[in-house]
Parts: C-alpha cells; structure tokens; sequence
C-alpha cells in the first residue's frame, strides 16, 4: 500500500524524525522547490534537554513538547506522516513504515538515538531511561509513587529501597538529574512527605569512569563534583555498574546499592535499519557520512544529528551528539539541497562550537565557552537563556519561564501529580 501524498513534478526528499535536526532541515527548506515529507512516530517535537525537568516535577510535559503540525502550518510544501520506519528499499527509493510505502528521491536519516543498555538484560529490563516524553513522565510517577508508598512500608528494608535514587552515568544529564532530584529532597519532599525523614534519603550518582562530565576540563568537572556534593548528591566514580535486579545495584569493586529506582542515562545507540549495508554503519550505529552528509556507499541517502559519524581534523570520533551540532548539521544540508537544484558545487560542513553548558541547581552551572569558562550564577542564567530561545514556541517558552520564575521564589511546583493510562479490563 501506497502512502496518500500528493503528487508533484517536485523532487521529494523523505526526513526519517522529527528532533532537533529533522526540524532545522524542514523549516530551511520552506518554499523550496521540494517536497519535504517527515515520517516520525509522534505528531510532535520534543525539547530533549529538559526531559530531567518533566522527570523531577518542575516542567509539564506539554511545556517540552510542540505539535509538528502547528509548527508547519504555513510550509505549504511540507507534509507529515505519524509512523514508524520498516525498512529502507535503496534500490528502488522506498521506505516502507506502518501506514504502507513512500517514494523518495532523497532520503535523510535524522532519527536521533536511543538509550544504549550495553547488552545488560536486567538492567534494559528493570532501570529507567530518559530518551522521550512518555518515560520522563513515567520516571516521575515512579518516583512520586514510591514515595507514596514509602508511608506505608513495613520493612526499613522496604522503606531503604523506595526512598533511594541512583542515577547512572555522569554526563550532562546525569548531572542535571541528580541535583533537580538533590533539590527536590532538600525544599518539596519534606513539605510533602513529613511523616519521612527525608534526611535518610540518598541520590547517588554512578559514573564509569575516574569523573563526571568527562568531556568538559578537568576544572569543569571538579567544579560540577563540588556543587553535587553541596547539594548532598553522592557522586561515586570508576563505579562501573554490573548489574540490577529491580533490588539491588551491583558495582564493581564497590559495595552494593539498595534502591527501587534505577535512572538509566548512562550510554546512547543509534538504530539499524533493515535495507541500510552493515558496512555503513560504525561504533555505537551511527552512519558514517562524508561532510556533505552522505551516508557512505549512497549518493542520495542523507544522515544528520546523532546519527550522523562525520569526521573532520578537529572531531576524529565525530562531532558531539548535541542539539547544537544536529541544528548546524540540517542547516548545512538544506543549503547543500537548495545548491543542488541550481546545480552547483556542495559545501564541506565545519562544526562550529559554541561550547557547552550544563546546569546543577539553583545558582549553579557550568559553561565552557570559547571566550572562557564560567561557574555558578552567570553560567545558571546563560544556560537559562540559551535553553529558553532554543525551545520552539513563544507559548512554550513564556510557560516555561513562569514554571521557573515561581519555583525560583517559593521554592516549589504544583506539577507533582500521578498521571497513569487507565488499564483497559479483560
């Protein structure tokens, strides 16, 4: 079955999701002379950066998250398709996905990547990862759950487990999930919660090897272990995580951790896509490209964003997975789409860093910056700033703001609330 698209005398050029670099493709392409169809498994955009922020109750969903559909209500040469990808017919310039099959004359890969458990089964099967909008939320049921739940326990032991956090992997997100959730522990939860001693819960941060933010300086991430440890988050390093039981965390080298709740932010992987030649793929599934985007062995298969393992002088191992790099990655190649229609030469893409930020708490951030480093409140505002004009939507980003604004002066959300699907009754 076909796919109901319009027929054009257009060349169609087929975008694979819908993130950071989908979006930034699509929107450079408005009134081009294409048609810009976009396949993605949502309806709408997710602002990846803050999905600790839905997890830990201080931003709703919605806040993050933006229709597809409002964003291109003006593209009259963009259309949207809500599915999943199948396969990929490079032979015949089809992509098969589960509304039937699409006709392409390029095709983009800009699928992002997903969580990466490292082959541990128990751990894929008992942790949380934080990869989209319905498992942040569902982290933060979990959370307020089990702390619902620990009121009622009738074991320390029991007690022990639902009040523990442990959070595992020490990048950025790790990071800024550990101190929103050391912030919660200190200013809501014994507001919330005051039968608990809240003073006997312990959010661990785990992190593989010898410190966190390992790819900031060694300043950065002394810097970032300080403020951790201020806010009474337990940062453990070269603590390589074996395995989990839904129980009990097992360390290497170290002892052992109780806790029913396991944050898995540790490793990322792209997906493989039955039609695409093993060869083209490298470390971690991304899809080697030359620096016009061409994924290697296809002339008219594009690959932008975390997918994309694009090497120049300066990033042997690729550029950073970062939303910075995947904006300027689409951005470039819808320049290279519209030289192609006049058929003039391609330009080589250069990443441009414009360095990198990560936030702690209240007051506290970290920025590495081409023009210096900076710690405390002016990295916490800039981080602010930059989070704010990235997010798509004035609506999104004023009510973002207040959210802010109001846990700033009272120290405190309103968004704490349980929210689960009805389970449907056999």
């Amino acid at each position: 079955m076909t796919v109901n698209i319009p027929q054009t005398s257009q060349k169609r050029i087929v975008i694979i999701g819908c993130g950071f670099a989908g979006l930034a493709l699509a929107r450079s392409l408005k009134n081009s002379n294409y048609q810009v169809v976009i396949l993605d498994k949502n309806n709408y955009h997710q602002f990846q950066p803050l999905f600790y922020q839905v997890a830990t109750a201080g931003l709703e969903p919605t806040s993050i998250s933006f229709p597809l559909r409002k964003i291109f209500q003006s593209y009259k040469n963009v259309f949207i398709r809500v599915a999943e990808v199948l396969k990929i017919d490079t032979e015949n310039q089809i992509v098969e996905c589960t509304l039937g099959s699409v006709k392409f004359d390029y095709l983009v890969v800009a699928t992002g990547v997903n969580t990466s458990y490292f082959g541990m089964k128990n751990i894929e099967k008992y942790s949380i990862p934080m990869k989209s909008t319905s498992e942040a939320l569902s982290l933060r049921n979990l959370i307020l759950q089990n702390y619902e739940n620990a009121l009622s326990a009738q074991t320390q032991d029991a007690k022990e487990g639902l009040m523990n956090i442990v959070v595992v992997g020490g990048g950025p997100t790790g990071v800024e999930v550990s101190g929103a959730l050391a912030e919660m522990k200190k200013y809501v939860l014994p507001k919330d919660y005051k039968e608990l001693d809240c003073s006997k819960i312990n959010i661990y941060l785990l992190e593989a090897s010898p410190r966190v933010l390992n790819v900031m300086s060694e300043k950065t991430s002394e810097k970032t272990t300080k403020y951790l440890k201020k806010l009474g988050v337990n940062v453990i390093t070269s603590a390589k995580v074996l395995d989990y039981d839904g129980k009990t965390v097992t360390i290497a080298d170290k002892p052992s951790i109780r806790t029913d709740t396991l944050i898995w932010v540790a490793g990322i992987g792209g997906m493989k896509f039955e039609g695409i030649k093993p060869e083209s793929y490298t470390r971690g599934n991304r899809l080697k490209a030359n620096r016009f985007f061409q994924v290697e062995g296809y002339e008219n298969i594009f690959v932008v964003g975390d997918m994309a393992f694009v090497t120049e002088e300066k990033y042997p191992n690729g550029h950073p997975q970062v939303a910075r790099a995947a904006i300027q990655q689409a951005q470039h190649l819808g320049k290279n789409f519209k030289l192609m229609q006049k058929n003039l030469p391609l330009l080589g893409f250069s990443y441009k860093n414009w360095g990198s930020l990560a936030t702690i708490g209240r007051n506290l951030a970290v920025a590495e910056l081409p023009f210096g480093k900076f710690y405390g409140f002016f990295a916490w505002a800039m981080w602010i700033f930059v989070h704010l004009m990235t997010m798509v939507g004035i609506k999104n980003r004023l009510l973002i703001f207040i959210n802010w604004f109001w846990n700033y002066i009272t120290y405190d959300q309103s968004l704490r609330l349980i929210i689960k699907s009805k389970e449907k009754k056999e």
